[in-house]
């Protein structure tokens, strides 16, 4: 069956950088800051990912959608979806395909982003726009399927803020707590929510953990009553420098003494609360093949990433509390970070996976080591003298 041709659209960057190609997903305007990943399989979960809100992406590989989506028919853990939403604010791929197969697939990529409302444009030459987001740095750009003129594409971009200062995180937050797992699984993780994947409570799950997923903004005394064995600080959207009162909360979190897992923004803003600052990256970290060394153990992995902010290593390096646990081999950014003499660690990439290798995964049982260390300690016998 011929498939009628799509209507034309444009992709425009601010530095003036003009793309034209034929429209995806619902007709519309879209603006946001242009990335790329450059994993070749996982767009489901990548476009779900809470950590892109506010961004448009660019897939490098060749053939999206030839796969089609599956999404869970009463429980989103129960799909590939990272998130409750399509959180990108535009795509753009090269050759997108309307035809899918798969056996577990429940529909199409094209139905998934006409339903989200997500504008995007296909059939351009993708190579040469990672080329020039490599060579130039990110930046906002805007993708039109309506047939709005150059000047008024020009005035809504120059509208649009910027990344840098801007904070996403209560976007995207969960609006009340709520529980995942087992509620007499022996260990009790208390996540805030900056903009969690839910592959990540996936590895909890898994690995015995009994989660209550926590609003960016609850009270520490309120996670406290819960009884927690340790907190976990989620990945999530935006500026970390743009997040004073995320800071204070993690200042409060790592006074209590439990065992603390940082992801991503979590990682960051660990580094924030240490008086750490976070640094905005000329086009970040987004694929499923960044090599990272593990400084502790001396051995190597293949990690998940997905950030345009990165902690500060020459400060990291000059602070008395910290020590730099993992760094990114491409360019020695800091990958993970610990607490000298705390059960407090975070990282740079994803360990959870979604998409992306396994080679991470063990960080989640050391969290769950700490946690059982912990209560170990706090129900030993008092010894007298």
């Amino acid at each position: 069956m011929l498939v009628s041709q799509r209507p034309k659209a444009v992709l425009v960057l601010d530095d003036g950088t003009r793309f034209e190609g034929r429209a995806i997903g619902a007709t519309g305007t879209t603006v946001g800051e242009i990335c790329f990943n450059t994993g070749m399989t996982g767009y489901q979960e990548i476009i779900t990912d809470p950590s892109y809100t506010g961004q448009v992406m660019v897939l490098a590989s060749p053939h999206i959608g030839n796969y089609g989506v599956k999404r869970g028919a009463a429980d989103p853990m129960d799909g590939e979806d990272e998130g409750p939403r399509v959180s990108i604010a535009g795509l753009v791929v090269k050759k997108f395909s309307e035809v899918w197969s798969r056996p577990a697939s429940t529909g199409s990529l094209e139905e998934m982003l006409v339903k989200a409302g997500i504008t995007g444009i296909s059939d351009l030459d993708t190579r040469k726009l990672v080329r020039h987001i490599r060579d130039h740095g990110a930046q906002n750009a805007i993708i039109d399927s309506t047939g709005l003129d150059d000047t008024a594409l020009r005035e809504r971009l120059s509208q649009a803020p910027d990344m840098t200062g801007l904070e996403l995180s209560s976007k995207v937050t969960t609006s009340e707590a709520y529980d995942a797992g087992e509620p007499d699984a022996p260990n009790r993780v208390a996540l805030v929510d900056f903009g969690i994947k839910l592959n990540t409570v996936r590895c909890l799950n898994h690995r015995a953990c009994f989660v209550r997923i926590f609003p960016m903004d609850t009270p520490v005394r309120e996670m406290l009553a819960w009884k927690p064995d340790g907190f976990l600080l989620s990945n999530g959207p935006g500026d970390p420098g743009a997040m004073p009162q995320a800071k204070e909360l993690v200042k409060e979190i790592l006074a209590t003494g439990l065992p603390i897992f940082g992801i991503c923004l979590g990682h960051q803003l660990i580094a924030e609360s240490h008086g750490i600052r976070t640094l905005k990256m000329h086009h970040g970290h987004r694929g499923i093949n960044h090599p990272v060394h593990n400084l502790i153990t001396g051995k190597s992995e293949v990690t998940s990433q997905n950030h345009g902010f990165v902690v500060d290593r020459e400060q990291v390096e000059k602070h008395p509390d910290l020590e730099i646990s993992h760094e990114h081999l491409n360019d020695n950014s800091v990958a993970g970070l610990r607490i000298k003499g705390r059960p407090v660690f975070s990282v740079q990439h994803h360990p959870e996976a979604g998409p992306g290798p396994f080679d991470s995964q063990y960080l989640f049982d050391d969290f769950v080591v700490l946690m059982s260390r912990k209560r170990k300690q706090e129900t030993a016998p008092v010894q007298h003298a």
